[in-house]
């Protein structure tokens, strides 16, 4: 049965560049693109005059800023409205002969809802997103020309990973919110800035083979800060997209060793470490890296998490792994003493420590697996805001708090 979604006000404030209508709808695309077989499809409807009888109505308040969770939350709850915290009616999900009711309600012309609906807030809603590796309650707030900034931030906010790497925590959220800002008022989409990365990437690569360590570090250096910003402006600005999301993370998944073993090849005077040459460590670089991905790719079978949400430990240790980030850092630091191999042995080595590591923690959870039944993240405990792990919940269970003064 196909849903019709209708919308009850639309609040003229604007939010990374669009209204509440134009994110209203965005979002309702992705909600049907990524529910596929799922969820019912979903059609927008302008006016409730032509909504046909005995069907199935998403009735939004304009007025709230959502995201994609709220929605999809009530939509798998029938019979249910979606209040805010001081009570009004966000949305609901109801039959056609409850609209006109539940609308008059929701815009003051009426005391009280129909009987027999649920009622849920977002707090009932969950708040660990695997996705993003953090554990906030899915957003629902009124629209407000005061609270702009505030809101905006709210999405920026919920648009990062929570657990990620040191540099993408702690170094890029301030700027790249700045340019995720430019970006989206020049209307610049999240593809262009992939591929200007991607030409980064190959550029970064041309420089590492020639021993222009500094000028590749620069690009590289460009390209994961380009590589940050394109999937914050893609979901602030609801332009996800199956191409974009392929586009984004088949660079990120293939390129990081070609870097590394095109700088390995520029190093001309380079003298055997531990009786291993250049196309040993090529190797190890290369298996290492395999490892590390295949274990990230393995791990979530166990259960409803992956290797860096399964226990705090985990998260600690997703902020040094030997990724993209934490690599760079050793070849920069490598190029200030004048020491490029050095760099190249350090990445090769801190690679295979740290997929070693990867390694012994999926043998250690399939162990537990066994014997205490599917693994879930500590971000889901109800106490993990107070609880042992409070340090840890404020510093991984979101990223808001590093640009935002929080």
């Amino acid at each position: 049965m196909t849903i019709y979604a209708l919308v009850s006000g639309i609040s003229p404030v604007r939010l990374w560049g669009l209204n509440s209508k134009q994110r209203l709808q965005r979002q309702l695309r992705a909600i049907s693109s990524e529910s596929a077989g799922k969820l019912d499809p979903i059609n927008w409807l302008e006016n409730i005059d032509k909504l046909p009888a005995n069907s199935r109505v998403l009735l939004i308040n304009g007025h709230f800023l959502f995201e994609n969770r709220s929605l999809k939350g009530v939509l798998e709850r029938p019979d249910t409205v979606l209040r805010h915290a001081d009570g009004s009616v966000a949305a609901a999900f109801i039959d056609a002969d409850r609209v006109a009711a539940v609308m008059d309600y929701m815009q003051g012309h009426a005391q009280h809802l129909p009987p027999g609906l649920n009622s849920l807030q977002s707090n009932d809603l969950g708040a660990f997103d695997e996705n993003l590796r953090k554990s906030t309650k899915p957003l629902l707030e009124p629209l407000s020309v005061q609270r702009k900034a505030a809101l905006e931030n709210e999405l920026y906010g919920n648009a990062y990973r929570g657990i990620t790497d040191l540099v993408t925590k702690f170094l890029w959220p301030r700027p790249a919110k700045s340019v995720v800002h430019l970006c989206a008022n020049m209307g610049i989409s999240p593809n262009t800035v992939t591929a200007v990365g991607f030409v980064l990437v190959i550029a970064a690569c041309y420089l590492f083979l020639h021993g222009y360590y500094g000028w590749g570090l620069l690009a590289g250096w460009l390209m994961t800060f380009l590589d940050t910003v394109d999937g914050k402006l893609a979901r602030v600005t609801i332009q996800s997209s199956q191409f974009g999301h392929l586009f984004d993370h088949g660079i990120d998944l293939f390129h990081p060793p070609f870097w590394y073993i095109f700088w390995g090849m520029s190093l001309q005077a380079y003298k055997p470490v531990m009786g291993l040459d250049l196309v040993s460590l090529y190797w190890l670089i290369a298996i290492a890296y395999v490892t590390g991905r295949v274990v990230e790719g393995i791990f979530p079978l166990l259960g409803n998490c992956s290797v860096f949400t399964w226990r705090p430990y985990d998260a600690w240790f997703r902020l040094v792994t030997a990724r993209r980030n934490p690599n760079l850092i050793l070849l920069t630091l490598s190029v200030f003493i004048a020491k490029p191999d050095w760099g190249f042995i350090a990445v090769v080595f801190w690679s295979v420590l740290t997929s070693l590591a990867l390694v012994i923690r999926l043998f250690y959870a399939f162990a537990i697996r066994l014997i205490q039944g599917p693994l879930t993240s500590w971000l889901t405990q109800d106490d993990v805001a107070t609880g042992p792990h409070a340090h840890a919940f404020r510093l991984f269970g979101a990223t808001r708090g590093a640009y935002a003064g929080k």
